[in-house]
């Protein structure tokens, strides 16, 4: 549940209060019942690095699955080539 922070317009005392996001704001001071006014906060998320994109998820590599079925066909393809035998002119 969202945390709201209020200040009292008339006591200026500041408030939180534990409230739905489809709940109506507070009108009044719990302390003085005077008008509040809803105040705006710092967010508590933060992206910390230097990129989002960039440094995380720049390229596709290929999995590992991929990288093996790739070897297996170009080591049986170049093994087969090797190993037919040489036309002859007789």
């Amino acid at each position: 549940m969202p945390i709201y922070e209020y200040k009292c317009q008339q006591c200026g005392k500041e408030f939180e209060e534990f409230q739905g996001i489809t709940e109506p704001a507070i009108k009044k001071c719990r302390f003085c019942k005077g008008p509040v006014s809803k105040l705006l906060s710092l967010s508590s998320f933060h992206l910390k690095g230097s990129g989002w994109y960039v440094t995380d998820y720049g390229g596709k590599k290929p999995s590992t699955r991929e990288s093996k079925k790739e070897k297996p066909e170009k080591a049986a393809s170049s093994s087969s080539e090797k190993a037919s035998p040489a036309k002859t002119d007789a």
